[in-house]
């Protein structure tokens, strides 16, 4: 099995871990992405009962889509700034109760002078929105399913999932 057949299997079982909380919760889920193109969309989409939880995504590539769907501030774009507004966007425009947002430079240049690797994440919900900086190794497909499988962890863990679970 290659690394990223491995990291596929990973993200099943994180997807099946939030179908089965965001579901039992009634929760509705929406994420807005940046670097993974629309792969982490698909990555949930293939949820057990998705059309029951997953309200959707906006895969917002261009800055200008940031600023003028998502409500994000006119400026540079890789910052947790705009995770945490494209994050809260998204939530509002698809009336989720959870939003999560990804932006960050998958490589293989800088973008905005931030190395390839950097990657901000955000989580909008009912307790507030909180964001994080982390910087991942490898070449642009290794960034891009390390993003993946990043975000789906910590939208897990949003849910209430435990390190048990």
């Amino acid at each position: 099995m290659s690394g990223n057949d491995a990291c596929a299997a990973d993200d099943q079982q994180w997807v099946d871990r939030i179908a089965g909380l965001a579901g039992a919760a009634g929760l509705g889920v929406a994420v807005a992405e940046s670097l993974t193109a629309g792969r982490l969309s698909a990555t949930l989409g293939r949820g057990s009962e998705a059309a029951s939880w997953y309200r959707g995504a906006v895969v917002a590539y261009a800055s200008e889509v940031k600023h003028t769907v998502l409500g994000v501030d006119p400026g540079p774009v890789v910052t947790d700034r705009c995770a945490r507004q494209m994050a809260e966007g998204v939530r509002r425009l698809l009336g989720a109760d959870v939003g999560l947002a990804m932006t960050g430079v998958g490589g293989p240049g800088s973008q905005e002078g931030r190395p390839p690797g950097t990657v901000h994440l955000a989580i909008a919900d009912g307790r507030g929105t909180r964001s994080h900086e982390v910087h991942l190794e490898g070449d642009p497909d290794e960034v891009l399913a390390s993003a993946t499988t990043l975000a789906l962890v910590e939208l897990a863990k949003a849910l209430g999932a435990t390190p048990d679970d």
